[in-house]
Parts: structure tokens; sequence; C-alpha cells
């Protein structure tokens, strides 16, 4: 392992020397092909094969919601596990191992042949999933200063709108030429993908650009902390931190992954949409995605983490009012546009909020304890509307609910202080 190590180290090294920008964008690189495996292809690749798998193992919606959640339990563990993890191993090894973890469980689930099969392997895809996005979003205040966090973030979460993208347009080509059966390709290769993204970010992730020789991407010589004078905002406490960001973060979890994992099978199964229709407008969030994060992570940078924030949830909210109202296909459309547009914003944005308020030094622990919060939202989320769909017979009650609580979003995202003090 330890010739592996350094072998690896020799490549980043000699890349380091040779790429005319700053290594940071390499992690950048990295960072969105992780985020792609983890959380593109390990949790949306299941909103495009929920409708598929399903009717092929006979699942009722409350299964569906529960397997979703199953996913989210799995990532529950790991967000509580991720401060040993990356104390014990690093970030980077922690990332990998999460990664690989994701491939493997992903490529069993092709396999599987009813609910208790999937439902176990999709909680490791979930525990692997927490396993790579943690310490990944914890490197952002180790290689980035305050001025260019939101951006760096920003860019990396773009991973999910590009895997959205591809599972939009490539699992309803392959039921349609697979049949039933179809699903299991689908599983099948989201896993082997993940499985690269793996490789790449053990040849290319590093802790600490100083183990590169290099400082944080957007540090000026001279000035303390990390870029900028960073050392965080003395007037906040940690503790005031976590429970204010860890209770926005609940919101958005439970109301982004409500969404995302139902969309498609509301399409489907109650607008008239055919599977390969619905698809193309799941690749159109995809699509749309890609400038969710870096738009509002710069505008995050430009104007403050809360600005960044309530501009975030509102526009999530407004696509939550459209689709709960029902009002026809262009307020279909309409909702579908504006939660693609703000779809992978909130986490770039904490990210970035952590390293501000609490400085790089205590990143790690305060962001894996607010990620807590979102991972719980993101628990009780899919199962809460599964079931009220089963109780309902639609999906337009867990909309509204959703929808109300991005309305207390941005009412709690007011607290906020303005800008963290230097």
């Amino acid at each position: 392992m330890r010739t592996v190590n350094e072998g690896t180290d020799l490549i980043a090294s000699a890349i380091a020397r040779r790429v005319p920008f700053h290594y940071g964008w390499i992690v950048v690189f990295a960072g969105t092909l992780t985020v792609f495996s983890c959380l593109g292809l390990g949790r949306f690749g299941l909103g495009m094969l929920l409708p598929s798998m399903g009717a092929d193992l006979g699942l009722s919606y409350t299964q569906m919601g529960t397997i979703s959640t199953a996913n989210f339990i799995g990532y529950l563990v790991s967000v509580v596990a991720s401060p040993w993890m990356i104390k014990r191993f690093g970030e980077s090894r922690t990332i990998v191992f999460g990664l690989f973890l994701v491939a493997a469980s992903m490529a069993i689930i092709s396999q599987g042949d009813g609910f208790l099969w999937v439902i176990f392997f999709y909680t490791l895809t979930g525990f692997g999933s927490g396993a790579a996005n943690v310490p990944m979003m914890v490197l952002v205040p180790q290689w980035y200063a305050n001025k260019v966090r939101g951006r760096a973030a920003g860019f990396m979460v773009t991973g999910a709108g590009f895997a959205i993208i591809f599972s939009g347009l490539f699992i309803p080509a392959v039921n349609e030429t697979l049949g039933t059966e179809g699903w299991r390709m689908g599983w099948a290769t989201l896993g082997g993908l993940s499985g690269f993204a793996a490789v790449t970010a053990w040849a290319l992730l590093r802790d600490r650009p100083a183990s590169l020789g290099l400082r944080p991407l957007g540090e000026v010589v001279g000035e303390g902390g990390n870029g900028n004078g960073d050392q965080g905002d003395p007037a906040m406490s940690p503790q005031r931190v976590v429970v204010h960001l860890g209770l926005l973060y609940l919101m958005f979890g439970i109301t982004y992954i409500t969404y995302g994992t139902f969309i498609v099978t509301a399409m489907v199964e109650e607008r008239g949409f055919s599977e390969m229709a619905a698809g193309q407008v799941w690749s159109w969030i995809g699509a749309l995605s890609l400038l969710s994060g870096p738009l509002f992570g710069t505008l995050s940078d430009k104007l403050g983490r809360r600005t960044g924030l309530l501009a975030v949830f509102a526009v999530q909210t407004v696509a939550y009012i459209l689709v709960a109202l029902h009002l026809g296909t262009g307020s279909l459309y309409a909702s579908i546009m504006l939660y693609g547009l703000a779809a992978w914003s909130i986490p770039s944005i904490m990210a970035a909020a952590v390293g501000d308020f609490v400085g790089p030094e205590r990143a790690a622990t305060v962001f894996s304890t607010i990620t807590f919060f979102f991972a719980i939202g993101q628990t009780v989320g899919p199962a809460m509307a599964g079931a009220l769909a089963d109780a309902t017979g639609t999906f337009d009650v867990s909309f509204a609910v959703i929808a109300l609580l991005g309305i207390i979003a941005i009412f709690g995202t007011l607290g906020l202080p303005k800008r963290a003090k230097r």
C-alpha cells in the first residue's frame, strides 16, 4: 500500500508542476466525479429506476419510499462515522472507500430478486455516498480561500447534474431495449461508472495543498488563515452554527429529495407521461442544475451566505408550490425548470458557510454535524411522501407539504448573519 500511495503522490506532484493552473482545479474535477457518483448516480439514479424496478418486483409506493429511506439511513450512519474515518484515514482515503462501496453495492443490486435484497444493498450505497460526500465537502475550506469557496464547491456539485442527464437519457433507452429487466443493466452500469470515479479520486485527490507544496487557491501570500484572513466568525458560537445551519439543512434534505425521488413517478403514473418522455424531462433538470452550484455559489461569495441561501430556498419553494397546485403541463414544466436551476446550490453554500463561520480547522466536525441534520431530512422525506401517496392516491399532498417547509426555511434563513466577520 505504501508503494502504491507513493506512486499516486508522484502522479499528483507531476500534474501540479506541469498544469498551467492551480491544482485546486484538479481537485474540483475529482470532486465533480465524486459527486457524480455518490450523489448523482447513487441517489438520483433511483428516481429513474423506480418505475421499472417497482413494476418488475411488485413494489408499492410505501416500499419505494422505504427503499429511498434505507439509502438515507445508510447515509446517516456514515455521517456519524465520518469524523472518525476522516481522523483515522484522512479525507482522500475515506472518499475512495466510499466510492468503491457505492460501486460494489449498486452492481449487486442489479442481481436483486426482491424488496429485502434491494433495501439491504441500497443501504450500503447510502453509507458509501456519505463516506465520499462529507469528506469531499470538508476538503473545500482546506483547498480554497474564502473568496472562492462557494464557486469551487458549486462546480463540484454539478456532478449530480451530469448524472441526472445521463440517467434520464440512458435508463429509459435501456428499459425500452431490454424491457422489464432493463433496470438491472441500469444498476450495473451505474456501478461501473462509480468504480471509475473511485479510481480517479484515488489517483488525484490529496488532503492538503501543502502536501504538493501549494497554498490554498485564492489565498494571498502574507495573509493569515486560509485566505482573506479567514479565521471564522468569532461572534458566532459553534453551537449556534450547528443548530441554525443544521435546521436549514434539515429542511433542504426533506424537500429536495422528496421532489427528486417522486417527480418522475408522479409524471408517469399521475400526469400521463411515458417513461421515455419523463426521462427526457428529468434530463432537463440535470442540464439546468449544471448552472445551480456555480451560479448560487458565486452569488454567496459576492453577497454573503445568507443572501445565497435565501435566493435558493425562494426558487425551490416556488417550484414545490407550482407542482403541488397541479395547474397543468405548463406549471409542471416551470416547476421542473426552477427545481433544476437551484438543485445543488444549498450543499455548496453550506460547505462554504461552515468554513466562513468556524474556520477551516473545525470545518470537518461542524460540517459532519450539520450533514447529520441533512441526512435525517433525507431519511424522513421519501418515507413520508410515499406513505401520504398511498393514503391519498396522489403525490399532490406530499408536494404541498414540502412547499410549506420551504416557506419555513426562507424565514429561518433570515436569522443568519449577512456575512461572517473576518
